[in-house]
């Protein structure tokens, strides 16, 4: 079953000025915490980047089964990475369906968690509070390109995801998240960038 065209336009528009304005704000060649250096990409790698993951993120929020705004999607150099909590398996293996079939992808890592129990509205709040503390404290730490990394929050449990310079910048990012109050646990989704 398909969302109605006017939906699927505006989240398909609003998903590619995001992508792309990330992708302007993003600062490509900075050394991390180790002093090494990421593999570099060119303007062009990131903005074919971007149209895979506008494409990726345009079809799971087409697939009314999928919960598509609960998903992050992230690619580098043709590697799509899945993550955040979905309500059920079904869910994940659609998702990761749907982004094989996206042309343009090459792989999809699947990083997704399942959610346990129903979420309450309070608890809601919460993670919300949480998941913008957490990114403001990793945007902050000038050891970590916050920008290259997804926070989601489930009932205290952060999950963070993205491609990152080294495994330094994993340590780090952790670290922080784990420092930050109303965290319960924190799952290292990330991966370093290749």
């Amino acid at each position: 079953m398909k969302n109605p065209l006017g939906l699927r336009i505006l989240t398909t528009t609003l998903v590619g000025v995001m992508t792309i304005s990330m992708v302007a704000c993003s600062k490509s060649g900075e050394t991390g915490t180790t002093g090494a250096t990421a593999p570099s990409t060119s303007v062009g790698n990131d903005l074919d980047d971007s149209v895979v993951t506008t494409r990726v993120k345009t079809a799971l929020l087409d697939n009314i089964d999928i919960k598509g705004f609960d998903i992050q999607v992230e690619t580098r150099k043709g590697e799509v990475m899945l993550s955040g909590f979905v309500a059920n398996q079904g869910q994940i293996d659609q998702a990761l369906a749907v982004a094989k079939g996206t042309e343009g992808v090459k792989s999809v890592d699947n990083k997704l968690s399942l959610k346990e129990g129903a979420a309450t509205v309070g608890s809601q709040i919460d993670d919300s509070v949480i998941t913008g503390k957490i990114k403001a404290a990793l945007l902050a730490d000038n050891s970590i390109k916050g920008l290259d990394i997804t926070v989601t929050t489930n009932k205290g449990e952060a999950q963070l995801s993205g491609f990152v310079d080294n495994q330094g910048q994993i340590d780090r990012a952790v670290a922080v998240a784990r420092g930050i109050e109303g965290v319960t646990q924190v799952g290292n989704e990330m991966s370093i960038k290749k």
